[in-house]
């Protein structure tokens, strides 16, 4: 028997997806109309003035007048508002500051206004409300519900507060689910991520537990504690665990692992939330790709990814994209983010509505040798080769070998192994085939004897839980870069003999 949450949640669901339905079959008059909003409410900004709004009237006045910028471009304004100016990127200020620890930048202080913070709630309320409305599974919000994710302590500057992002979140959880919701308080508020996951299977091994979401590496490190200490599997340990909801990583990589340590297959929502704006989530189960969120006060720009270093790269609206090319997305948003760089990649899966993919970083990928290898390729190669092997992976990274003592150069994938093949060689060969065949830079340069095929080191147990610790970021949102230009990550590994000899 239906309690009266569950059954009221479909109804609900179908209000919510009708609602998206009008935008999606709309999609470029809804991103016409979103880009005039933002434009006029912003021309008597600072940056308004600077960048003359008053008088862009079309897409191509913005592109004149707005150049595409990253973090460091923006942080002369983004200094001013954390300073406690107003009225600099969006009228006003903004309610807080996600704050994050950027690779490149220390950290970045991201701005949330009034009007952007509820679409970051309203995404992942309707990621869930649609797998209701196409699966008619609604039984789960009766059960309890966690998330992994930072401290919701916030601290202030300026008067105003600023936390991590899932931190902040926290605050915005709704009333019917403050019951349904773990971890408790207390338990969110421990910062050493190792003390806190071991909290957290105390406190949820004897619950109920429906949905479990959060970023799949450190999922996993919660899933492989509560099997230590039970000895069970987490289906078994959980029998209404039926949906994984997730973001930040591709979760193929980790699927053939999370079904062993569960026992079973269980339904997944991927989500792509980020500091600047909620963009993507899965709106349904047996599509690829995410629906991008056209009508939450982000208007979108695209460039494709091989021409994003030339000098006048050509910039597009979702109206211009394509299916399976990597662009990077720039972002314009109801926070006070102007043809904003997030660093991400992406490629469209569907037109009709629109959905993308996550393929990748722009500054996360190896072109040592003109290649231009992307994390999409990278894990797709890996998933091809050990598909049908009893071959598990626990995490890697890939790295060029510019200098090997003798050869040619190769790409080094540092692989820690939960089950090592039988046969290395194998492994690399079937590795380096499926990147060929998807590359066909890469593929030129192992046939011209440019490049050797790859090689695999391995990586001793626990190595990239350590290698987190080590630069402080274990845990939260924080994740491995799938791979680099450089040899940096690796430089750590060796210090802390992370690596099998």
């Amino acid at each position: 028997m239906l309690s009266i949450k569950s059954a009221l949640a479909k109804p609900f669901a179908k209000i919510i997806f009708k609602r998206i339905q009008k935008w999606a079959n709309n999609p470029i008059e809804t991103q016409e109309k979103l880009f005039q909003d933002l434009i006029s409410t912003a021309a008597s900004t600072t940056f308004g003035k600077d960048h003359d709004f008053i008088s862009i009237n079309s897409y191509s006045d913005f592109i004149k007048r707005v150049p595409v910028r990253d973090y460091e471009a923006l942080k002369p304004y983004v200094e001013n508002v954390v300073k406690g100016q107003e009225n600099v990127l969006w009228p006003g200020k903004p309610i807080y500051f996600a704050k994050t620890s950027g690779t490149t930048s220390g950290s970045k202080y991201i701005p949330i206004t009034k009007e952007s913070m509820p679409y970051h709630i309203e995404a992942a309320r309707n990621a869930i409300l649609l797998y209701i409305h196409e699966t008619g599974n609604s039984k789960f919000v009766d059960g309890k519900m966690i998330f992994l994710q930072g401290s919701p302590i916030l601290d202030e500057k300026n008067g105003i507060q600023l936390g991590r992002l899932s931190g902040i979140v926290a605050h915005y959880v709704p009333k019917y689910l403050q019951k349904n919701r773990l971890p408790s308080y207390k338990t969110n508020c421990i910062d050493d991520w190792e003390t806190k996951v071991e909290a957290i299977v105390e406190e949820t091994l004897p619950e109920n537990m429906t949905i479990i979401s959060g970023i799949p590496s450190w999922v996993q490190m919660y899933f492989e504690k509560l099997q230590l200490k039970t000895g069970k599997k987490v289906g078994d340990i959980f029998k209404n665990f039926n949906l994984f909801i997730f973001g930040g990583v591709n979760y193929e990589p980790y699927r053939a692992k999370f079904e062993n340590l569960i026992g079973r297959k269980v339904d997944s929502i991927e989500l792509y939330p980020a500091s600047e704006g909620f963009f993507a989530f899965q709106d349904k189960q047996n599509e690829k790709g995410m629906l991008l969120q056209l009508n939450s006060g982000i208007f979108y720009e695209f460039i494709t990814a091989d021409e994003f270093f030339n000098e006048n790269p050509r910039r597009i609206t979702i109206k211009e994209v394509e299916l399976g090319v990597n662009y990077v997305m720039i972002i314009s948003t109801n926070a006070g983010l102007w043809a904003y760089n997030i660093g991400d990649t992406v490629q469209f899966t569907s037109l009709k509505p629109y959905r993308v993919i996550v393929s990748g970083r722009i500054k996360h990928f190896i072109s040592a040798f003109g290649e231009h290898v992307i994390g999409k390729e990278v894990e797709q190669a890996m998933l091809e080769a050990t598909h049908d092997t009893d071959v598990r992976v626990t995490e890697y990274t890939v790295a060029p070998q510019i200098t090997p003592e003798e050869g040619l150069p190769y790409h080094e994938w540092f692989v820690e192994f939960e089950n090592e093949p039988d046969d290395f060689e194998e492994l690399e060969r079937k590795i380096d085939e499926s990147l060929q065949k998807q590359n066909s830079y890469y593929f030129d340069l192992i046939k011209g004897k440019v490049l050797q095929p790859l090689k695999i080191t391995k990586v001793k147990k626990d190595g990239f839980q350590d290698y987190m610790k080590s630069i402080g970021k274990l845990g939260g949102q924080n994740k491995i870069p799938r791979l680099s230009n450089d040899r940096n990550i690796v430089a750590v590994f060796t210090q802390l003999n992370l690596v099998k000899l």
